[in-house]
C-alpha cells in the first residue's frame, strides 16, 4: 500500500528568537548569524529527510533554511504556509504583552484576536487549505515523500488538525530547525483527511550513536 510521508521542519533562528519576540507573517526577518551557524551545526550532527519535492513559506526565514538544509533544491513557494499575522503584538516580548489587559484577554480565550491581527479561523483556513492543496499535488504526481519549512505556529497547526494521535496545538511545539513527520495513507484521507505524526524530526546520525 502506497503512503505519503510529509516532513514539516520549522526555520531556523532569527534574531527575534532570540530576544523571545513575538513575529508572525507580517515581519520579514532573515536568519540570524547565530541562526545560520546553529542550521550548519545541526546539519553535521543529525539526519534530515528529503524528498522529492521541497516547499517553503514564502518569508526569507524558512526559504532560507530550506537552501541550508537542502542546498541546490527546487524550493516550492506556497503563499498559505506564513505564519499568523500577530498584528500589534508584533516584534514585542511577552514581558511587554503580560502588562496588557488584551493579552491577559487572548490568554484566557475571552477575546481570540489578536489587536490588528488575523483572525484565527482565518488563519485555520488558509493553512489547511494550503497543506490540504500539497497534499493533493503529491498524491495526483504519486510522489511519496516531502519537504515543508515553515513556522512554528503553522506546524503546531497543521499537526492538531490532521496528526494522530489527536493533541492540542501547544503540545506540538517544536525548536528552531525541527519539526516531525505525517505519514498519510490515500484511503484513510480520502474518508477523513488525517495521518499518521510517525517521528520527530531530524534524528541522530547512524555513525555517531
Amino acid at each position: 500500500m502506497k503512503t505519503y510521508k510529509i516532513h514539516l521542519i520549522r526555520h531556523g533562528m532569527t534574531e527575534a528568537n532570540e530576544k523571545h519576540l513575538y513575529i508572525g507573517g507580517r515581519t520579514d526577518l532573515p536568519l540570524s548569524p547565530e541562526g545560520l551557524a546553529d542550521l550548519i551545526e545541526k546539519k553535521k550532527v543529525f539526519e534530515y529527510p528529503t524528498g522529492a519535492r521541497y516547499f517553503t513559506g514564502p518569508l526569507k526565514r524558512c526559504r532560507q533554511t530550506l537552501e541550508v538544509l537542502y542546498p541546490g533544491c527546487k524550493a516550492e513557494i506556497v503563499e498559505g504556509l506564513t505564519e499568523c499575522d500577530f498584528g500589534e503584538w508584533d516584534g514585542k516580548s511577552l514581558d511587554v504583552l503580560k502588562q496588557t489587559p488584551a493579552f491577559s484577554r487572548w490568554l484566557s480565550g475571552e477575546d481570540p484576536v489578536m489587536p490588528g491581527g488575523e483572525h484565527p479561523e482565518k488563519f485555520q483556513e488558509r493553512v489547511a487549505n494550503s497543506f490540504e492543496a500539497v497534499v493533493r499535488e503529491l498524491m495526483s504526481k504519486g510522489q511519496t515523500e516531502a519537504v515543508i519549512c515553515t513556522h512554528g505556529g503553522v506546524i503546531m497547526l497543521i499537526m492538531a488538525m490532521y496528526g494522530l494521535p489527536r493533541a492540542p496545538m501547544n503540545e506540538w511545539a517544536t525548536d528552531t530547525a525541527c519539526g516531525f513527520t505525517l505519514r498519510i495513507t490515500p484511503e484513510l484521507w480520502m474518508r477523513e483527511p488525517v495521518a499518521e505524526a510517525l517521528c520527530a524530526i531530524p534524528w541522530e546520525k547512524k555513525d555517531q550513536k
